[in-house]
C-alpha cells in the first residue's frame, strides 16, 4: 500500500501554512486521499491522478512537489529528498497502470472494422490516448528509489503524527463536520474498530466517502458563489454554519484558537481587516459624491419641468423654452471656450513636460559626475587606508573572508546542481513516456486511415461495378421486358442524379474528385451522348478509388523522394523518378531544366519574332485562328474565347511559325503548345519546349506538308505490336482494322486529347526526358491494357466504337506504367531506328513509284488530247 505523511501546502489568503496530512493511494479510481491522521475514517479531500502530472521544484524547498490536475495545483512536501522521489516514482508507475488497465485493446483486430462507430467510439477514444504503454522503462533515466519505510506504508501508520508548532494548526478549518465525525470516531469507536493488536491504521476497513465529499464540496461552492451575488444570503449562511460549529460537539474550539493563536499573526490579520475596510469607505465617499451631482442634476430638471407644466400661457412656455435655448448656447461657448483653454493647456503641459524631462537629464548627468566623483574619492580612501595600516595583515583577513564566502557560494551552487540534475532526470522520464504515448497514437491515427480509404476505395469499387451492371441492362434494354426495362431506366436515373461531391461533403472523405483538376482539365468527361453519362460515372469512380489506393502507398513515398532531390543531373535514379511521375509542385521546375539542356535560349530571339509576327502577318495566321477554338476544349484555361492563355498560344504558334519556316505551322502544334503553356506558364518557356519538341525529340520531316515521318512511325508501331502483342495483331487482321487511324494522332500530338489529365502528363514527363521511344513504350501498353476487352468483341464496327473511347477508360495510371517500362522489355533504341529507317526507304520507292504512275497518266492524257 502506497501511503504515508506529507506537508501539505494550504493557502488562506496571504497567509501560507504547512499542514501535515497523511495520504493514502485509492487504486481502483487512482485517486489520492488526504487525511488529518492516520486513524481517521473520513477524508478531507481527494487528488485525481488519472490526468495529473507531476514536478519537483527547487524554489519550493528540499523534498516539496507539485501535482498538476486540470483544476488545481497541490504542493507537497515530503521529509527528505528520498521520500520525495519515492513518491514521485510510485505516483508515476501506478498512474500508468491505471491507464493500462482502463484502455488496453487489441490494434490489428478486425472488430474495429466490423463494429458500429457508435458501440466503439469511447473504447477507441481511450485506446489513442493510451496505446501500450509499458511501466518499465528500458531506458534508465531515473533509478528506482529504495522504499523509506519509516515515513512510508503500513508502519509509517502506526507512528505517531508529525508535531506542528501551535496545537490547532493541522486542524482544517474547512471541513468541521468531517473534523468533528473524525474525532467522535477516534474516540467512541476505537476500542471497537481497532482491537487489542496495536494496528492504527487498517484498509480493509476502509471507507470510500470522496464521492460523498466531491458532492459537499460542490454544494459548499454553490452555496459560496451564491453569496458572491448577494451579501445578506452569504452572512445568514455564516450564522448557520457558526451556529452548526457551536452544536457540533467544540464549545471551547473558537475560544481556544483564539488563545493560541500568534498575537503578532491576529495584528495582521486585524491591520488587513482595517485597510480593506478604509478603502470600502473611500469608494462609498465616491459613490456619495456621484449621487449628490445626479440628484442635484434632477432636482434642477424637475423644477425647470414644473414651471414649464405650471405655466398659464404658451407665451410663458415659449418664454421659458427660449430660456432654455439661451442657456444651451450659454454652455455651448462656454464648452467652447473650455476646450480651446484644454488644448492650451495641453500644450504647455506637453512644454513642462519637455522642460522637466530636460532637467531630469541635466539632473541625471550631474548624478552621474556626483557619483563617479565619489568613486574616486572612496578609492583613493581605501587606498590610504591600506597604505597606514599593515599591508599583510590586511590582505590576509581579506582573503579569508573572500574564501569563506565562496565556499559558501560554492555549496549554494552545488546542491542547486544536485537539485537541478534530479528535476532534469524525472522531467525526462516524463517526456519519453509522453513521446512514447504521442508515437503510438499516431501510428494508431495513420492505421486507422489507412483502413479507412481501403474501405473508401473498395466502396468506390462496388459502386463502380454496379453502375457497370446498369450500363450493360442498358445496353440489352431492346430485348428487355417493359417493367423490366422502367425499372433498369428508373435506376440508371437514380445513378445519374447522385453527385460524387455532394456524398463527399455530407461523411468523411480521404481524397474527393473534384471537377478540374490543378491545371484546369476536367476530371470526368461530359458526354453530350446520353448512354455514355453513366460511362462518365464510372470513370470518375475508378479515378478516386485509385487515388485512394495509391495515396499512402504510392504517392506520398514518392513525393517525399522528390523533395530530397537537389540540384538536377542527369543520372539513373533521376530517369527512374521521372518515369514514376513528378509531383505538380516539382514539374515545372522539371521541365524547365530538360528544356534548358537541349535547347539554347537566345536572348531576346522570342520577343524578336513577335515583333516580326506583329509587323508581318505569316500565311499560317489564318489556320491558328481557326485552330484555336479547338484547342483543349476539356480544359477550362481553353474552353472560352475570351480565357487567358488564348493570346499566350496564338503568339507562341505566330513566334514558332516565323522560326521555323520549313515546317511554319502544322495542325497539332497548337496541342502541344498549349499543354506546355499549362505547365511552365510562362509563353518564352512554352515557346522553347515546343522547339525542343519539334526539333530535338520528334525526328526530321514529323510535321512537315507530307508527315512521311509520322506514316513510317505507324508502319514502325504495326511491326511492334505484332511482336508484342501478337494475339491482338491477329484478331485486327482477322476483321481488317487498321490501327493507324486510331494511333496516328496520338503520335502526332503525343496523346494530348487521348489520354486522361494525369496520366498524359506523366507520359509527357518521360516523353521529354527519354524522346520518342516513350510514346511507342505506352502506345503498345495501351492495348495491351485493354487487349482482353478488344478480343472479347467480335464485330469491326463495334471493334472502331470502342478503340474511338477506351483510351478514356483508362485510370490506372501505375498499372499502365509498369506494363510500358517493365512488361514490354527489352525494347532497345536501336531497333527502333533501324526499323525506321527499312521502312522510310520502302515508303519513299513506294510514293517515287506513285509519282512515276502519276506522270505517266499526266503524259498519256496529254497525248490523247481534249
Amino acid at each position: 500500500k502506497l501511503c504515508g505523511y506529507l506537508n501539505k501546502l494550504g493557502i488562506k489568503g496571504p497567509i501560507k501554512t504547512w499542514k501535515s496530512r497523511w495520504f493514502f493511494y485509492d487504486e481502483n479510481k487512482c485517486h489520492l486521499l488526504y487525511y488529518r491522521t492516520a486513524q481517521d475514517i473520513n477524508p478531507l479531500g481527494s487528488i485525481d491522478l488519472s490526468s495529473a502530472s507531476f514536478d519537483c521544484k527547487v524554489e519550493n524547498g528540499e523534498g516539496a512537489f507539485e501535482i498538476r490536475t486540470p483544476n488545481r495545483v497541490f504542493t507537497l512536501k515530503a521529509i527528505n529528498k528520498q521520500a520525495m522521489m519515492y513518491w514521485l516514482q510510485q505516483l508515476q508507475m501506478r498512474r500508468w497502470e491505471y491507464c493500462n488497465t482502463q484502455s488496453r485493446f487489441p490494434v490489428g483486430s478486425s472488430q474495429l472494422v466490423n463494429e458500429p462507430l457508435a458501440g466503439r467510439t469511447s473504447s477507441c477514444f481511450c485506446a489513442l490516448v493510451c496505446f501500450h504503454i509499458d511501466v518499465v522503462d528500458n531506458e534508465d533515466f531515473l533509478p528506482p528509489v529504495k522504499t523509506p519505510t519509516e515515513v512510508v506504508g503500513l508502519k509509517a501508520a502506526s507512528l505517531p503524527a508529525p508535531q506542528t508548532s501551535t496545537a490547532l494548526q493541522n486542524i482544517s478549518l474547512k471541513h468541521p463536520w468531517t473534523e468533528i465525525q473524525n474525532t467522535v470516531y477516534n474516540i467512541c469507536g476505537s476500542k471497537q474498530l481497532w482491537g487489542s493488536n496495536g494496528n492504527i491504521f487498517s484498509f480493509s476497513e476502509f471507507q470510500e466517502h470522496p464521492e460523498n465529499l466531491h458532492e459537499e464540496q460542490e454544494e459548499e461552492v454553490e452555496a459560496g458563489c451564491a453569496g458572491a451575488e448577494d451579501g445578506k444570503v452569504e452572512s445568514r449562511l455564516n450564522w448557520v454554519r457558526k451556529a452548526r460549529w457551536k452544536n457540533s460537539g467544540f464549545p471551547g474550539l473558537p475560544e481556544e484558537l483564539s488563545r493560541e493563536r500568534n498575537p503578532m499573526d491576529k495584528e495582521s490579520v486585524l491591520q488587513q481587516q482595517m485597510l480593506t475596510l478604509t478603502e470600502e469607505v473611500k469608494s462609498q465617499k465616491e459613490l456619495v459624491k456621484l449621487l449628490h451631482k445626479a440628484l442635484e442634476a434632477a432636482q434642477q430638471e424637475k423644477r425647470a419641468s414644473s414651471m414649464y407644466l405650471t405655466a398659464a400661457e404658451d407665451k410663458d412656455r415659449l418664454e421659458l423654452v427660449r430660456h432654455k435655448v439661451r442657456q444651451i448656447a450659454d454652455l455651448t461657448s462656454r464648452l467652447e471656450a473650455l476646450e480651446q483653454e484644454k488644448k492650451e493647456l495641453k500644450q504647455m503641459l506637453t512644454l513642462r513636460d519637455s522642460h522637466i524631462q530636460e532637467l531630469k537629464e541635466h539632473v541625471q548627468l550631474l548624478m552621474e559626475k556626483n557619483h563617479a566623483k565619489q568613486e574616486v574619492i572612496m578609492a583613493l580612501t581605501e587606498q590610504m587606508a591600506r597604505e597606514l595600516s599593515d599591508p599583510l595583515r590586511e590582505a590576509n583577513t581579506i582573503t579569508a573572508e573572500t574564501l569563506y564566502k565562496q565556499q559558501e557560494e560554492i555549496e549554494h551552487l552545488k546542491d542547486d546542481i544536485d537539485a537541478y540534475k534530479t528535476q532534469n532526470q524525472f522531467l525526462n522520464s516524463e517526456i519519453h513516456q509522453v513521446t512514447r504515448l504521442w508515437t503510438s497514437v499516431a501510428e494508431n491515427e495513420k492505421a486507422l486511415l489507412m483502413k479507412c480509404a481501403c474501405l473508401q476505395a473498395r466502396n468506390c469499387q462496388m459502386e463502380s461495378k454496379y453502375l457497370t451492371v446498369l450500363r450493360k441492362l442498358q445496353e440489352a434494354l431492346p430485348g428487355l421486358p417493359s417493367s423490366h426495362a422502367e425499372l433498369v431506366r428508373n435506376l440508371i436515373q437514380e445513378a445519374l442524379q447522385w453527385d460524387v461531391k455532394e456524398e463527399a461533403e455530407e461523411g468523411f472523405n480521404l481524397n474527393p474528385v473534384s471537377e478540374y483538376d490543378e491545371y484546369g482539365f476536367m476530371t470526368v468527361p461530359d458526354y453530350e451522348v446520353e448512354d455514355w453519362k453513366l460511362l462518365a460515372k464510372i470513370q470518375a469512380l475508378e479515378i478516386k478509388s485509385n487515388n485512394l489506393r495509391s495515396q499512402e502507398v504510392v504517392e506520398k513515398p514518392l513525393r517525399d523522394r522528390w523533395n530530397n532531390v537537389g540540384e538536377l543531373s542527369p543520372s539513373a535514379e533521376l530517369k527512374s523518378l521521372i518515369r514514376s511521375g513528378i509531383p505538380p509542385e516539382h514539374r515545372q521546375r522539371v521541365w524547365k531544366w530538360i528544356v534548358s539542356r537541349h535547347s539554347s535560349h537566345l536572348s531576346d530571339h522570342y520577343q524578336r519574332l513577335l515583333r516580326q509576327s506583329r509587323s508581318t502577318e505569316h500565311p499560317a495566321c489564318r489556320q491558328i485562328e481557326l485552330d484555336l477554338p479547338r484547342t483543349l476544349t476539356n480544359n477550362k484555361h481553353f474552353s472560352s474565347p475570351t480565357s487567358q492563355l488564348i493570346p499566350k498560344l496564338r503568339r507562341v504558334l505566330l513566334a514558332f511559325s516565323w522560326h521555323n519556316p520549313a515546317i511554319g505551322y502544322c495542325q497539332g502544334l497548337n496541342r502541344l503548345a498549349a499543354v506546355a503553356l499549362l505547365v511552365l506558364e510562362d509563353e518564352e518557356s512554352a515557346f522553347w519546349c515546343l522547339v525542343h519538341i519539334v526539333e530535338n525529340l520528334m525526328p526530321a520531316d514529323y510535321y512537315s506538308d507530307t508527315l512521311i515521318t509520322s506514316q513510317v512511325d505507324q508502319r514502325v508501331f504495326k511491326d511492334f505490336l505484332s511482336e508484342k502483342l501478337p494475339r491482338l495483331m491477329a484478331h485486327f487482321e482477322q476483321y481488317q482494322i487498321d490501327v493507324s487511324l486510331i494511333t496516328f494522332n496520338w503520335f502526332l500530338v503525343a496523346f494530348v486529347d487521348s489520354l486522361v489529365s494525369d496520366i498524359l502528363l506523366r507520359v509527357w514527363d518521360a516523353f521529354l526526358y527519354e524522346g520518342t521511344k516513350v510514346i511507342f513504350r505506352y502506345a503498345l501498353a495501351i492495348f495491351k491494357y485493354n487487349e482482353e476487352e478488344i478480343l472479347r468483341i467480335h464485330d469491326s464496327v463495334e471493334i472502331y466504337q470502342y478503340l474511338r473511347f477506351f483510351t478514356r477508360m483508362i485510370t490506372d495510371g501505375r498499372k499502365l506504367m509498369n506494363i510500358a517500362f517493365n512488361d514490354l522489355n527489352p525494347f532497345p533504341m536501336k531497333l527502333l531506328r533501324n526499323r525506321r529507317s527499312m521502312h522510310r526507304e520502302e515508303l519513299e520507292a513506294e510514293l517515287c513509284e506513285l509519282e512515276q504512275i502519276k506522270a505517266a497518266y499526266v503524259k498519256e492524257r496529254a497525248e490523247q488530247g481534249p
